[in-house]
């Protein structure tokens, strides 16, 4: 009788039948792996017909590394004046962001602590002065929890912050900082940050100023199988307000040089969460694949179980690397492994318009990896 359920409850789900919060749950426990993939592809063909694969040449500066928050899963930050502390210079942002564009890049995302002793004026000139120099530049920066920081630091709310920064150059918004939006596991892993209420409320501030905006999930914080569907349904439901999302990009807590201990999860786990969040999300149009944390392998795999997307290249990225997990994918590994995956590649930008589909095999594709560039001191 179950898995007569299960068929019943994902064929529906492929036929546009939208899943409440408890057969979601039925289906995450008792659906097989091979199950949900099955169902979540035959979702992404058709929501993204043509068999491709996207991805988005970008680049992660982080500005700053002093926070106030002290989460026990992260091992990039440093305390308010301890001596490995630093803040970028603006021009140095601009330069970073002049390497990415020589690249053929498009997407910058700026992230740091939450630091309320940053000026809000050193974000305005940060975006204003990339903007002047390299106005094709697309800025998804500043999470929520950077944006709640902000206001708490001004006395501005969060629409008007928003404002402002949209003025002096911003796009739209990343989504980090969700973790899982139950506050239950956000007190047991970062008492100090956002709560899941604020998350929401942000992002409504950024749907409701006219940007767009990303959700994402770190799973493996110790939250139940229960507490994960709550997450998505929240997603859901906000993006029902407002159709803001443009993705969901969900991703495993690594614990490398962290405080928290908790196990891993393994690979089929994330199959599984990337299949589940296409078959729940069904008004969130993109399902990002997360090589940065799951490895490129994996992330191929996954462009079987749901993701259309295979997130971003040419990733200055160190905030996932200081736990230790390093992997490194430029532009022609990239290509090599959705054409792998039996998909056809092509180039995006934050809007997921496609910029470039690429064809032939023998494309001259290769890019300089940028990460291997100092942290400023």
């Amino acid at each position: 009788m179950t898995q007569f359920q299960v068929r019943a409850l994902l064929d529906g789900a492929a036929a546009g039948r939208r899943l409440s919060a408890e057969e979601a749950l039925f289906l995450y426990e008792q659906g097989t792996l091979l199950e949900l993939g099955q169902a979540a592809d035959r979702i992404r063909r058709q929501r993204w017909p043509g068999n491709v694969a996207t991805f988005v040449v970008d680049r992660n500066i982080n500005y700053a590394n002093a926070c106030e928050a002290d989460c026990s899963f992260c091992a990039f930050y440093r305390k308010p004046g301890h001596p490995e502390a630093y803040r970028l210079p603006i021009e140095e942002g601009v330069r970073r962001v002049g390497e990415l564009i020589e690249q053929g890049g498009t997407q910058v995302l700026f992230q740091g602590g939450l630091d309320t002793t940053i000026p809000f004026s050193y974000y305005e000139e940060l975006c204003r002065a990339v903007k002047a120099a390299h106005p094709g530049a697309h800025l998804h920066s500043f999470s929520a929890p950077e944006i709640e920081t902000m206001s708490k630091a001004t006395g501005m709310g969060y629409e008007e912050i928003l404002i402002r920064l949209r003025a002096a150059g911003l796009d739209s918004v990343p989504g980090g900082g969700a973790e899982i939006l139950v506050d239950r596991v956000r007190d047991a892993v970062s008492p100090k940050k956002t709560t899941a209420q604020t998350w929401i409320a942000v992002h409504r501030a950024i749907h409701a100023v006219g940007m767009r905006s990303t959700a994402t999930m770190t799973y493996g914080l110790g939250e139940t199988a229960a507490e994960r569907i709550e997450h998505l349904i929240k997603i859901r439901q906000l993006q029902d307000e407002r159709g803001g999302f443009t993705a969901f990009i969900p991703w495993s807590f690594q614990r490398g040089h962290t405080v928290l201990t908790l196990p891993p999860p393994g690979g089929m786990e994330y199959l599984r969460v990337i299949a589940i969040s296409r078959l729940v999300l069904d008004n969130v149009p993109s399902i990002q694949a997360g090589w940065v944390t799951e490895g490129p392998k994996l992330a191929q795999v996954a462009l079987s179980f749901g993701a259309n997307d295979f997130g971003g290249i040419l990733i200055d990225e160190v905030v996932v690397g200081a736990t230790g997990v390093v992997y490194r994918v430029d532009r022609a590994e990239a290509l090599r492994l959705i054409r792998g995956a039996g998909r056809l590649p092509a180039q995006r930008n934050t809007k997921y318009e496609i910029l470039k589909v690429y064809e032939q095999a023998d494309d001259n594709a290769a890019c300089r990896d940028l990460r291997a560039d100092p942290a400023p001191a």
